[in-house]
């Protein structure tokens, strides 16, 4: 097999690459990118629609781009204001679990699942949905949702409006900044600690720790309601700004929460040994019970 191969897709196609791939770039502006991680064979591309100019494929090394000739992640954010960028195209793409992903997409719904190295996805609008990936995760988005489940790594997510919500993840650190967005994390029994920051101007942040979560809390909104269900933590409400602050555990671990006018909520939940049922059962049929008040 030549050490370069090149495709320019006009039409629905498949395209199997015998070579090797460790990293995967895919740019998209409408439509939908699927990117699924496996343990064996080689490489796939499924195109299944396509409207508006072709999708160029390159296939060098061990890098896959796929994306188009007049149209890079650098020049995403200028592609707003332009009306000739309609466009379409509905992509499959099967990579080895262990490669790196990047994926940029405008308008487009961005899906990535089973991969091990890191993932960045780029989207100006369009929602993006990520499962079971063990590696670093990155999101910068505008406009679009980032929904997450099962993330084993570090993970970073930058948002304008776009709500994010992630759950069971059981990595390293979590870090979300979000301006209107509504923030929902959801910290795995099995995670071995907690280094959790959030950040908001309007959005709502709801984050659910287990029951045995060991870190430093401070979490606080300036004009916004705040719910904590740690009876261990305090709660101020002292000139205007509401906060929670105190120590779970022995507080190694850190969660810090900054909202400027959206409602803060700390939530209890299981812990890896509970049975979901058993711990419903035990939980209080109420709101959740606010910590000692200052």
């Amino acid at each position: 097999m030549p050490a370069e191969s090149e495709w320019s897709l006009s039409a629905p196609e498949k395209i199997t690459f015998e070579g090797p791939v460790s990293v995967l770039d895919v740019t998209v502006v409408n439509g939908t990118v699927n990117v699924v991680g496996t343990e064996g064979g080689p490489a796939h591309l499924e195109l299944t629609a396509l409207d508006g100019p072709p999708l160029k494929v390159v296939h060098e090394g061990g890098r896959l781009t796929v994306g188009y000739e007049d149209l890079s992640k650098k020049t995403l954010l200028g592609w707003l204001g332009r009306k000739s960028w309609k466009r379409s195209a509905d992509v499959t793409l099967t990579v080895p679990a262990t490669a790196d992903v990047k994926v940029g997409v405008v308008g487009a719904s961005a899906v990535v699942s089973g991969i091990a190295g890191d993932t960045k996805v780029a989207g100006v609008s369009g929602d993006t949905t990520l499962v079971g990936l063990t590696g670093d995760v990155r999101t910068e988005t505008v406009s679009g949702r980032v929904e997450a489940q099962r993330l084993g790594g570090d993970v970073r997510c930058n948002g304008v409006s776009g709500d994010l919500t992630i759950v069971e993840c059981s990595g390293g650190r979590i870090k979300a900044d979000s301006v209107s967005g509504n923030v929902v994390i959801d910290v795995s029994p099995a995670a071995p600690g907690v280094d959790l920051a959030v950040t908001t101007v309007s959005g709502e942040v709801a984050v659910r720790l287990p029951s045995s979560a060991d870190a430093t809390v401070e979490a606080g909104t300036t004009v916004g309601p705040v719910s904590c269900s740690f009876p261990e933590l305090w709660v101020q409400d002292q000139f205007g700004a509401r906060n929670i602050t105190g120590r779970l555990g022995s507080g190694r671990g850190s969660v810090k929460v900054t909202s400027v006018s959206g409602a803060v909520a700390l939530l209890e939940g299981p812990d890896a040994g509970d049975s979901l049922d058993d711990w419903a059962d035990d939980a209080p049929s109420d709101a959740p019970a606010q910590g000692k008040v200052l």
